[in-house]
């Protein structure tokens, strides 16, 4: 199986960590490079920062890193490569309603050995939803004066065993991205009102 990446050297690094079947070949795509038309499978992890990169792949699942994104193309799977999320032991992968591509992508994860689970296909899924409204109630938090960053940071690793604090992810992730998955999510649900403090660290008015 032959499958076309393209990533930046962070992305890379997490991609590879996970582990890649002996079965599997893969390239690493770059953007003044013609795109391989051969590979069985592409993974677009700059999509939101660059555009779409195989947007004339129509014949092919192409896995693509659209967390904030709101529709994709029928053959695009949408996956999170954020930082931190892609090294996850388990991959979500957006779950479209009868596509065609669906078989095809559930082989290409079972030939590079990869854990995956189905999850709505909608912006932020599961891993990142929960994530960024972490992080915005850590800035309602930090709004109302309860405590330092640094505090609630060390709270809540202690009391939830998270692997980093909310003010560290946003730091991982982008606080940018986190405000436009959470100003993408508000138009459909008020809970997902954005902390005036997180807005005006982002010098948002």
């Amino acid at each position: 199986m032959f499958i076309v990446i393209k990533a930046d050297d962070r992305q890379k690094t997490e991609f590879l960590s996970k582990g890649v079947s002996e079965n599997v070949r893969i390239s690493f795509y770059a953007k003044e490079e013609p795109i391989p038309a051969d590979a069985d499978a592409y993974f677009d992890l700059l999509f939101e920062e660059e555009g779409p990169a195989f947007a004339n792949i129509s014949s092919k699942p192409i896995f693509v890193n659209a967390v904030i994104t709101e529709d994709l193309p029928a053959n695009c799977f949408r996956i999170n490569a954020w930082t931190g999320f892609l090294q996850r032991e388990i991959t979500e992968l957006g779950r479209k309603r009868d596509s065609s591509f669906t078989a095809i992508a559930e082989n290409i994860f079972h030939e590079l050995q990869w854990k995956y689970q189905w999850v709505p296909d909608t912006p932020g899924m599961i891993a990142a939803r929960v994530i960024a409204m972490i992080i915005n109630e850590a800035y309602f938090g930090l709004g109302d004066e309860i405590s330092t960053k640094a505090e609630i940071d060390i709270a809540m690793k202690l009391g939830t065993n998270y692997p980093y604090g909310p003010f560290e992810w946003s730091e991982k992730i982008g606080l940018a991205k986190i405000y436009a998955l959470l100003k993408q999510l508000l138009v459909h649900d008020s809970r997902y009102a954005i902390a005036p403090a997180l807005e005006k660290e982002l010098n948002i008015k």
